[in-house]
């Protein structure tokens, strides 16, 4: 019988206690020592096939991650309490001093899929359409722009168009923008489709996405 669940969680804990953790632990000694200082953060999406650290290698202390549902940077704004993203990317910016934040979508997202076709889903779910309601606008865009596409060819410039988005929002926000004017911050739209696992880049010169490697 496959191990499932919690049981595969335990199992793997053990063997990155007994294996990796010990391989590490003189980064991670030096990492709990000086703290972290990471040099980039990225904004990725929850989606269980997407990490990463793994996508990267990344070693302990490489990458701060901000991850919800359809990698969105929302706007800047103070109304409301709760603002999990922005006040991830303000302790990134702020109180790390990162040098890049990395954008990342990817194909077959769950949230994108459900702002392109929300009918099933409208009496399941009650906080997810409103998150990705921010991407309403380049959803109309798509539909106007691409009308004889098929809907993979809809999704996956949705999907991209997410990352555009959140890219925007984040120069809403003040102490990134300082940071950008005064060439301390740069900011990257990257885009993988997990089934490859092609990774693109969004080139701001030719204003579309370019296989990067």
């Amino acid at each position: 019988m496959s191990t499932t669940g919690v049981d595969k969680l335990m199992q793997g804990y053990r063997r990155y206690r007994d294996g990796d953790y010990q391989k590490s632990q003189p980064l991670i000694e030096e990492l709990v020592t000086r703290g972290q200082r990471p040099d980039v953060a990225v904004v990725a999406c929850s989606d269980s096939r997407v990490d990463p650290a793994i996508l990267f290698q990344a070693d302990p202390g490489d990458l701060f991650m901000v991850r919800n549902v359809a990698n969105l940077v929302p706007p800047m704004e103070e109304e409301g309490t709760y603002h999990g993203t922005s006040a991830a990317l303000e302790f990134a910016v702020l109180g790390l001093g990162v040098k890049h934040i990395i954008v990342l979508g990817h194909a077959h997202c769950g949230g994108i899929k459900l702002m392109m076709d929300p009918d099933p889903y409208d009496s399941a779910f009650k906080f997810v359409p409103a998150w990705v309601s921010m991407l309403n606008a380049a959803h109309r865009r798509v539909r106007a722009t691409m009308a004889n596409a098929s809907l993979e060819e809809r999704t996956r410039a949705c999907e991209q168009n997410a990352v555009l988005v959140s890219l925007e929002n984040l120069t809403t926000f003040p102490w990134v923008r300082d940071r950008i004017d005064a060439g301390e911050l740069q900011l990257h739209g990257w885009y993988v489709d997990i089934a490859t696992p092609e990774l693109s880049a969004y080139d701001w010169e030719a204003g579309n996405f370019t296989p990067l490697a």
